[in-house]
Parts: C-alpha cells; structure tokens; sequence
C-alpha cells in the first residue's frame, strides 16, 4: 500500500509547548484515516504541518514522498477544511464555489450542486452570516467536491444536526467508494464515524499513542467494572488506561485482551468484563497517563484507601484536568 503522509521525529513548538513531540506516522494513500484525541492534543497542528501551512521545529514531514512547504506541485493536492475557515467579507456561495472550481484541479461541479442542494445552504446570504451549521455544510461541500487526492477535515460537521451529519457521512462514503483518495478526519464523534474510518492515529500531548487499522483496537483493551477493591486487585500488574471511581464502586480500562482465566478470576471476584468502543479507547488514552508506567488501580490512586476502596463520596478520573 503507498504512502500519502509519512513523518519522522515530527516536532512543532509553540514557545515552551510542545504541539507536536516526536511523532513518526504513516498515513496510507486512499483511506479514511480518523485523527483523533482530546482537545490540545495536536491534531490540527499536524494537518496545519501536512499543508505547509505551518513549518516543523524538528523532523521531517514527507507528502506523496515531498517536502509540501513551497512545493506548488504538492500543494495543488491538497484540500484542507479547517473548523475556522476564513473567507472575504462579501463572499456568498457562488464566490466560495467558483474559487474551488478555479483551485483544485479535480473540482466536480456536478457533486457540489448535489451538496448544496442536499444541505439547503442558502445562495444570497453572504458567509459572514451563516450560522455555526451552514458554515460546516459550505467545508463539506467543497472538501468533497474538491476530490483532492488528499482532503483534511478538521471537525466538519460543528453545528450540524444529526440529519445533516448522517448526509456528510453517506456522502462522504459515497463518494470514496466511486473515487478512492485518501481522507484525513479529526473529530470527536467517533462512534458516528466508527464505520467509516479505516485506520486511526490518536494522539494524546503531541504525542502518538495508537497508530492502527481500526480492526486491529477493536479488542485492544477492555473495562473491568465492579467493588473498587476487586477491580483494583484485578487491575494490579496490567496496564491501566483510565479508571473512575464512585462511591463503592470502581471501573477500570485495561490494555490488553480477556483470557479465558481472566474471565474466570473477574466472575469469582464478582466484576463485569466489557468491550471498549473505539470511542471509550480515545477517552481512555485522553484520561489516562500513558507514559507513567502505571499498571495498577491501587497503587496509583490517592483517593484510595490500602484495601483498594475508593473513599466514600469522592469520585476519580485520572489525568482530568480541572
């Protein structure tokens, strides 16, 4: 399979931030590829990096195997729908329209009609005024009617209702299936997405935490739910993703599959063992710390008492921050 984005050692510093820390992907040409992770985690700064909108601190950003910064040829590639789109005061949709139709080579006129119709967005009104949904109907339609062999979606579908959201997604598959390229999507709704996406790369810090095929997380980790303390007896020695805990009662998602002695150890200690959502595997990655070695509900928790009971009245999250 080719390559659309690949980067080694990427690295992007905003004074003593780093929105970006040493992240090495590769991101496969024609597919869907969900980015994901909480807000902060530096999503937008690597599309931002992948356009040439932005420059690296350090490392190496490679599209279709080019440097993009500069390269015109890279360049007219590439479609990036932010969720702050900007245009010129007096722009309607006929100017935004036209403008793509001029920009990218691959623009379908005939899919942008399609679009617009299907979205209702309104033709006198000038952009400045449309409303959080229209603004994010107008991305989607020139994102996908611009039929760039790599299109970037930064949290398409703000203010969009669920209707409308179902119409980017079918329109989105769609259109993939008849013209296979490859899609770059941040967004928050995962479970929404869940069936369109093909591989993810989570990002938590600026850092990588999971660059698979979806299939492949799918069984990546479980929860295991019950008495605090039994979950923290379960939990010792595996690694924890996240935990929370409420009254007597705990939760913990655990990094790795269910034996069959899991399962029997979990039933006699009188704990639940569930599937994680690809959706509650981000959280958890957001939640917890992942780089702090931390393999036990027990020994990590200050709200809990030596027995593995979390104190009465006193919930926690780990790595929420306040």
């Amino acid at each position: 399979m080719s390559i659309a984005i690949e980067t080694r050692g990427l690295t992007r510093m905003h004074g003593d931030v780093r929105a970006l820390d040493d992240v090495t992907v590769q991101i496969h040409a024609n597919t869907i590829t969900g980015l994901l992770g909480r807000n902060g985690a530096g999503k937008t700064t690597f599309m931002s990096l992948a356009t040439a909108q932005d420059q690296p601190t350090s490392g190496e950003i490679r599209v279709f195997g080019e440097e993009p910064f500069e390269r015109a040829r890279v360049l007219g590639q590439l479609c990036f729908i932010r969720d702050n789109q900007r245009y010129p005061d007096d722009y309607r949709l006929k100017h935004a329209v036209q403008a793509a139709g001029i920009f990218y080579p691959s623009w379908n006129q005939e899919l942008a009609d399609e679009l617009v119709s299907l979205f209702r967005i309104p033709e006198k009104t000038v952009i400045k005024k449309f409303s959080r949904g229209q603004f994010s109907a107008l991305g989607i339609v020139l994102g996908l009617a611009s039929r760039a062999p790599i299109t970037f979606f930064d949290e398409p579908y703000l203010g969009l209702d669920a209707t409308a959201r179902t119409y980017f997604y079918d329109a989105l598959l769609r259109d993939y299936s008849a013209h296979p390229r490859t899609f770059v999507v941040s967004t928050h709704l995962i479970d929404e997405m869940d069936r369109l996406l093909e591989r993810v790369v989570i990002l938590e810090r600026g850092r990588v935490v999971q660059d698979a095929e979806v299939d492949d997380l799918r069984g990546l980790a479980f929860e295991a739910g019950g008495r605090a303390g039994a979950v923290a007896e379960f939990a010792t020695g595996r690694k924890v993703l996240s935990r929370h805990g409420a009254g007597m009662f705990a939760s913990a998602v655990i990094e790795g599959t269910v034996s069959s002695e899991d399962r029997a150890s979990a039933a006699a200690a009188g704990l639940e063992l569930t599937p994680v959502s690809l959706q509650k595997l981000v959280t958890a990655y957001g939640l917890g710390d992942t780089g702090s070695g931390t393999t036990g509900v027990a020994e990590a928790d200050p709200l809990m008492r030596e027995d593995g009971v979390v104190k009465a009245g006193h919930g926690h999250t780990e790595g929420v921050e306040k």
